[in-house]
């Protein structure tokens, strides 16, 4: 008589050969994500992050509850740091510690002509996310002597607050933006050398 851990070692025997025989032994898995899905998560942190920044200071404190402007000049004028601003920031704080990948915030209209497109794949993945509003840009490009995978995702108003900013500013180069309109782009570069 069989004992149950007999059956169940013969079962395992013979499961283990037939999937052997047939040739499908399972490949082992590669290390790593591809680049596509390390720029999704990054731009994931990095959404979210600005979003709650919009929405959660600045309208709450600049327009819902009157505490505290946002202003280009929040050191001298003791006010907020604009959200791109604060993104700016972090995208700085990151080139000083990291090398494995890098963003800015770009606009097809920028009010610092330093955020302005200045790659071929910065204008196009420019031109490309704000003519189809929600969909990302892909491509990989090379400068220097270093390849890149380079991710564009469109950047919009999150609120009234941004739209209202940009469409007031002098420098601005277009004053027609609304809630939800795609007004500049997060680029993520990651070196594939």
């Amino acid at each position: 008589m069989k004992t149950d851990r007999t059956v169940s070692l013969s079962w395992l025997t013979a499961f283990i050969l037939a999937f052997s025989i047939s040739g499908c032994r399972q490949q082992p898995q590669s290390a790593g994500i591809s680049p596509q899905q390390m720029a999704d998560a990054l731009h994931a942190v990095m959404a979210a992050d600005r979003a709650v920044y919009t929405k959660s200071v600045v309208n709450r404190l600049q327009n819902e509850e009157k505490v505290i402007r946002a202003t280009e000049h929040w050191k001298d004028e003791k006010t907020l740091p604009l959200p791109a601003q604060m993104f700016r920031m972090g995208a700085e704080t990151v080139s000083r510690e990291r090398t494995d990948f890098s963003y800015a915030l770009l606009s097809l209209w920028p009010i610092n002509k330093q955020n302005g497109p200045k790659t071929d794949a910065e204008k196009t993945g420019l031109r490309s996310v704000a003519e189809r509003g929600g969909t990302n840009y892909y491509t990989t490009e090379t400068l220097g002597n270093t390849r890149y995978y380079t991710a564009v995702y469109p950047d919009t108003a999150v609120s009234a607050a941004c739209a209202d900013c940009h469409n007031q500013h002098q420098d601005s180069p277009r004053k027609d933006f609304k809630p939800g309109d795609v007004m500049g782009a997060v680029v993520i570069r990651i070196p594939l050398n």
